[in-house]
């Protein structure tokens, strides 16, 4: 909702918007663009009455300021459906969708279309490294994080039916999102939902590895279909040239597009790469100069983010809210760093996480870390310990995170690589921790 305020604002729109307990980067950002922030959902902030007012998908019915929306017949529309409407009229749109993986592969195809020159607006999950900022302007091009998620109270589609893509990113698909989604087959209906937006002349790059993007795809494809995978000849694929990705090779049936060697590593990192340089050869780009365009991307704030190598211990924020990502990040971290320890906090903060849909799977997507802290607040209707028990010791579970800092810091020693897991605040803590390491009593 941020990023769209922005876009508004960008276009010429007089903007102002209520949230709760607004934070950093964002808060800034709006701020530094002139959009007036409220406090809270007072009715008083819609007086006088707007033209307009874009609600987001976290608000119900009860909401104060919903109820005086409706009650006094003031104009609304959701986020997706003013962007899709409104600004992305006219433009080339790129579309990641997916799982996993969404805001990095956009955030990578959106570096790849500006290293070419063709300057891409972009509406992005998280803050991309090389851009500093979640939202952009651009020209004709512009590359958006395609959620499944649903769109608003009054409109329970996913919300990237309404951005019409003319190529469309399908990374992987798995069941998530429990409180709107009764089942896989749900979501594999609002993806085909997706795939039914795509004009004939416009691509879909899909991954040929995902069994349950094949079984949407069965269900009607009318565009261009491009496959990409690791494990097989496709019409994309990429190829760890090093153990730990941080080197990779690419081609294009059958023929040899490039090497590549960055900062990044890991088998997930290496598909959405190969993802993000398919996107770009779609809209017009060289495929040897997407290629090369990733070895200067920086990242995004908050996926595997180095926030901190303070006195030999290297300290990361990553936004993890599924164990398959849970997984794919830590096995990636341990080729990377051998046999250093790699110690893990975790809070299971978004609501599928929290109502234990996954739960059986956690224990297991942690096995790559010698340490585990699982903070496990209210809210939580699953025995942690229970979930932790394939760890054979290695895991603890905590209710406070003042405890777990105090564990964490009494276990922690030169060497190690600490990561901090949430797609929340988590109480501050990676924060927290990285002062008290870097404190000079710890010397």
């Amino acid at each position: 909702m941020g990023g769209v305020a922005l876009l508004a604002k960008r276009a010429g729109h007089r903007v102002s918007g209520s949230d709760q307990h607004t934070y950093p980067p964002m808060s800034t950002q709006l701020a530094a663009e002139g959009i007036e922030l409220y406090e809270g959902y007072s009715a008083d902030h819609l007086d006088p009455a707007p033209d307009l007012v874009v609600i987001g998908n976290a608000l119900s019915r009860g909401n104060p300021a919903i109820e005086y929306v409706l009650n006094n017949g003031i104009e609304y529309t959701s986020g997706p459906r003013w962007l899709g409407e409104n600004y992305l009229r006219g433009k080339s749109v790129i579309a990641v969708a997916g799982t996993h993986g969404k805001t990095t592969t956009a955030s990578m195809a959106a570096w790849i279309l500006e290293t070419a020159g063709l300057e891409p607006g972009f509406l992005i999950g998280g803050v991309p490294e090389n851009f500093g900022q979640s939202a952009r302007d651009g020209k004709d091009l512009f590359v958006v994080e395609a959620d499944e998620y649903d769109t608003a109270f009054f409109d329970k589609r996913a919300k990237f039916v309404h951005y019409r893509p003319a190529t469309l990113i399908l990374n992987n698909l798995e069941f998530d999102h429990a409180d709107i989604y009764e089942d896989l087959k749900a979501i594999q209906t609002q993806f085909h939902h997706l795939v039914r937006t795509i004009p004939g002349n416009g691509t879909i790059i899909s991954n040929a590895q995902d069994s349950r993007l094949e079984a949407v795809l069965e269900r009607g494809c009318w565009s261009q279909l491009q496959t990409f995978s690791m494990e097989e000849a496709q019409d994309w694929q990429v190829e760890m040239l090093k153990q730990d990705g941080s080197e990779l090779a690419f081609r294009f049936r059958d023929q040899q597009i490039g090497n590549l060697a960055w900062s990044h590593y890991g088998r997930h990192n290496a598909m959405n790469a190969c993802a993000a340089v398919a996107s770009a050869v779609a809209a017009g780009v060289d495929p040897r100069t997407a290629v090369d365009a990733l070895a200067s991307f920086k990242g995004v704030k908050r996926r595997m983010e180095l926030i901190a190598d303070a006195k030999g211990i290297h300290v990361y924020d990553d936004f993890a809210h599924h164990p398959t990502a849970i997984r794919l990040t830590l096995e990636g971290l341990r080729r990377r760093v051998g046999n250093a320890r790699v110690l893990v906090a975790l809070e299971p903060r978004s609501n599928t996480m929290r109502a234990g849909v996954h739960a059986s799977e956690l224990g297991p997507a942690l096995m790559p870390a010698d340490r585990v802290w699982l903070m496990a607040g209210d809210g939580i209707d699953w025995d942690p310990q229970e979930t932790l028990a394939p760890l054979e010791g290695r895991g603890r579970v905590v209710t406070r995170s003042e405890d777990m800092l105090t564990q964490m810091l009494d276990a922690v020693q030169p060497g190690d690589h600490v990561i901090f897991m949430s797609n929340g605040g988590f109480d501050s803590a990676p924060a927290r921790f990285t002062q008290s390491v870097a404190a000079p009593e710890n010397d």
